[in-house]
């Protein structure tokens, strides 16, 4: 016997803040620079933003677009707009005016709060807006106006379990990017999880590190950090300097700090990391891509036993598997390589054929995924639903299989995947043997047209400074680890692999690099 539920009505994450600074009130929450406040003055500071935002028209069901680089407003943004019952929509500060007003037409926001310091993309929103504020300066000053409607104190508006709280752009690899709806109710579930699964021992006495953009993957994992209690620590400025990332993890005894595998990649090969005090370092996550086995024993053996890695999309909020420190390991006899780990608590994954048929152990198909963690869908975008939804699965578009233990291991993205003479060919597992050849440092591997076999491999490698690297040598020390059909037909050296505004390595740049480059072949 069923019954319809009493309530669906769920928290305010806004409220989330309000607890912790009720229990904390004096306590450190946020450091910036020379900047401090803490858990009660940013819940006062998130109140009057709230008040502010409220007074330029914003209620709930609104979204406000937010383009800025990290600082300590987005964060008392991100809070107020929940409190009001608006929607966060942040997007990436390396973004392109174009770009920007292409995902305020998506978004159709009510509100632009942007960074004095990109005029420009202020500019080619002002005709999608009702109004724009100003951190840093301007005529609608963001500090000005959270001054003026300081002691005020807006109540946290009901939601329920799917009104949407944070609209979560795709990078948009292929194609525009679009907007995932992440709902109050979602985004509770997944805070529990991430501090269940990823961080399980984390409290008032932690600090945190932010070494990525709060508008994604950073900025979900800001927020356990919030329900916690824990500290947050963002680097001043908007450069990436590993020495200043090192400084501040010795100086604020950072227990944690999430990343992505290109960041963590250039942290340990910097060389402060073996003179910082990195000792209170008890989780250093790692997620939006794959981690190479080579830059995977790097990182181990300069970190220790600190490494968590999780794999999960935007629209799964990061909440797909995790491998916790336990499971990483440098000895390739005892570790389980190429695995991205298990199923995260309270969710199941599958790796299913083209019909949405669940394969067995072993078998290569698409991961796909069901539960809490799973958004409701793309904004206004009723095809890409219905592609990305099967049977109530969320289809990743990831190929990978499983073992028989319910470990995860990814392949790669469907659209990376290329056909040689027939056979599929899957880049990552060549771009594994590559960076075993001594002088790599990086390396992509394409599908590129090709007259006789449809397509063949084109392997794009960065020497390490220094390295006296040449194509043949890098082919040469392929060979020997591929069956032949595996093998790349031609290989180009590079200075560097141009990166996305995520830090991660797109095939997408790297194509729009080689035709630039004139190193794309012909159909």
């Amino acid at each position: 016997m069923s019954a319809a539920p009493v309530s669906t009505r769920v928290m305010n994450l806004a409220s989330m803040l309000s607890q912790t600074a009720r229990r904390l009130g004096p306590d450190l929450a946020l450091v910036w620079g020379d900047l401090r406040l803490s858990w009660a003055e940013l819940e006062t500071r998130a109140c009057a933003c709230a008040a502010a935002l409220q007074g330029l028209g914003v209620a709930k069901g609104d979204r406000v677009l937010v383009h800025s680089s990290n600082n300590i407003q987005m964060i008392e943004a991100m809070f107020a707009c929940w409190r009001l019952g608006a929607v966060w929509v942040p997007a990436n500060f390396r973004l392109a005016p174009a770009e920007l007003a292409g995902l305020a037409e998506t978004a159709a926001p009510k509100l632009l709060i942007g960074h004095a310091a990109f005029p420009e993309h202020a500019r080619a929103c002002a005709g999608l807006v009702e109004a724009t504020v100003t951190i840093g300066g301007g005529e609608a000053d963001y500090d000005a106006l959270v001054a003026a409607h300081m002691g005020q104190a807006p109540d946290a508006v009901a939601v329920d379990r799917d009104d949407p709280a944070w609209f979560f752009f795709t990078s948009g690899t292929t194609g525009r990017p679009k907007a995932a709806v992440l709902t109050h109710g979602q985004m509770a579930f997944v805070i529990t999880n991430f501090m269940c699964d990823l961080m399980p021992d984390s409290g008032p006495g932690d600090a945190s590190l932010v070494v990525a953009p709060l508008s994604h993957g950073a900025g979900v994992h800001l927020l356990g950090q919030v329900a916690k209690g824990v500290k947050t620590v963002l680097p001043p400025g908007t450069g990436f300097d590993p020495g200043v990332i090192w400084q501040l993890v010795q100086d604020w005894r950072i227990t944690n700090a999430f990343t992505v595998p290109t960041i963590l990649k250039r942290l340990v090969e910097h060389p402060a990391v073996d003179t910082a005090d990195h000792s209170a370092l008890r989780h250093v996550i790692y997620a939006g891509a794959p981690m190479y086995r080579a830059d995977q024993i790097r990182a181990l053996e300069k970190l220790g036993a600190v490494l968590v890695q999780y794999f999960g999309l935007g629209e799964v909020t990061g909440s797909i598997t995790v491998l916790p420190p336990v499971h990483h390991t440098t000895d390739d006899s005892q570790m389980r390589l190429g695995t991205c780990g298990f199923a995260r608590t309270g969710m199941e994954v599958q790796v299913q054929d083209d019909d949405g048929r669940a394969l067995g152990p072993n078998e290569t198909g698409e991961i796909c995924v069901i539960g809490p963690a799973v958004f409701a869908g793309y904004h206004n975008n009723p095809e890409a639903n219905a592609k990305s939804f099967r049977n109530g699965w969320f289809r990743t578009g990831d190929l990978g299989h499983m073992d028989a233990e319910g470990f995860v291991y990814l392949t790669g993205r469907a659209s990376d995947m290329y056909i040689s003479g027939g056979s599929n060919i899957y880049p990552r597992e060549i771009e594994e043997v590559i960076l075993r050849i001594p002088g790599v440092s990086e390396c992509a591997v394409l599908g590129v047209p090709d007259p006789e076999w449809g397509e063949v491999g084109l392997a794009v490698v960065v020497p390490e400074p220094g390295a006296a690297l040449d194509p043949q040598a890098v082919q040469a020390g392929i060979a020997p680890h591929l069956a032949r059909y595996k093998l790349p037909k031609s290989v180009v050296l590079w200075e560097e692999l141009p990166k996305s505004g995520y830090g991660k390595v797109t095939r997408k740049l790297i194509r729009a690099e080689l035709e630039r480059r004139g190193q794309w072949p012909a159909p």
